[in-house]
């Protein structure tokens, strides 16, 4: 309990979709050229991960784009001129309307530009206390030492990644238990530390096999002084999984591992107050709701990328 840091969207019934038509930002492009956007889940609030789809009138060679200042590559879909993209919304994100931005290249070279003003709304989080260990929230100076390097190695851990999905379809549960305690929920250790809980909680018996959510790369497996055993999964695509209190590790960094493979064991190391695993997910930076991208039906990019090798 600590501060860390296959199904297609192919249903048109998920989406709410609004179509917007290009202007002078398509000069000389044909009159039906369009812009359909749409997103899941169709309301977004602090703390959602979502799946954006764009569908153009025309054939596209590339689009990107930007969301709260965080950069959506997409990737194009089975379904024709249809583009998937990855994005999220970070917890502390105030409630208010954002720009979403797409940029796209036509195969003739031409620049197509697109703007969306999306709302995210505010999800209330509770507050609770919690008791740990006292050098967890008044450390002396050689575990303050230990936090800085700490620092250091998570920090070098998000800069890796593959720029593209190594994840495909549905994320899997990585226990088989239920949620404990909330992403979100404001904590206050032993009546001074507060924090904000940027994952969620699977109360389970130490020991108890903990599974990758999706295919990808370890970029971090090792203790840590806050998170204790932690292994961090890179599924590319600026996604990363994080699993914390581990009691054992299994996996290496570098190692690839599949959505499904047992990868650590789960304890009650570092900042708990008992066996149990903690989940985060970051992407971009951003700290989404484990269980919303859970719950999230998600591209099966494996099949996207065999139409694109066909074509």
């Amino acid at each position: 309990m600590s501060q860390p840091f296959s199904k297609c969207l192919f249903l048109p019934v998920l989406f709410v979709v609004l179509t917007f038509t290009f202007s002078a930002a398509c000069l000389g492009a044909p009159s039906n050229n369009v812009f359909q956007v749409s997103w899941n889940p169709q309301r977004i609030t602090n703390g959602s991960p979502c799946i954006f789809t764009a569908t153009s009138g025309e054939p596209l060679q590339a689009l990107t784009g930007t969301f709260l200042g965080r950069e959506i590559r997409f990737f194009p879909g089975t379904q024709k001129n249809t583009w998937y993209g990855m994005g999220g919304v970070d917890v502390g994100t105030p409630a208010g309307r954002y720009k979403l931005e797409l940029v796209g290249r036509a195969r003739n070279g031409e620049r197509w530009e697109f703007q969306q003003t999306i709302f995210v709304g505010k999800t209330s989080y509770p507050k609770i206390t919690l008791n740990v260990p006292q050098r967890f929230v008044a450390p002396g100076p050689e575990e303050v030492k230990r936090i800085e390097e700490d620092k250091q190695i998570k920090t070098v851990a998000f800069l890796k990644g593959e720029p593209y999905p190594e994840w495909s379809g549905d994320f899997a549960m990585p226990v088989d238990a239920p949620a404990s305690d909330s992403f979100g929920t404001a904590r206050v250790f032993n009546g001074k530390v507060a924090s904000v809980h940027r994952g969620t909680d699977f109360r389970v018996a130490s020991g108890t096999a903990v599974r990758a959510a999706n295919d990808g790369q370890v970029v971090l497996a090792q203790p840590l002084f806050f998170e204790g055993g932690c292994v961090m999964i890179d599924h590319g695509d600026g996604l990363k999984t994080i699993y914390m209190h581990l009691s054992q590790i299994e996996v290496k960094p570098g190692e690839h591992v599949k959505k499904g493979q047992v990868i650590a064991l789960s304890g009650g190391t570092g900042r708990a107050t008992g066996p149990h695993l903690h989940l985060a997910v970051r992407w971009e930076g951003a700290y989404l709701d484990p269980m919303k991208l859970l719950k999230l039906p998600m591209p099966n990019y494996r099949e996207h990328e065999a139409v694109k090798s066909s074509d």
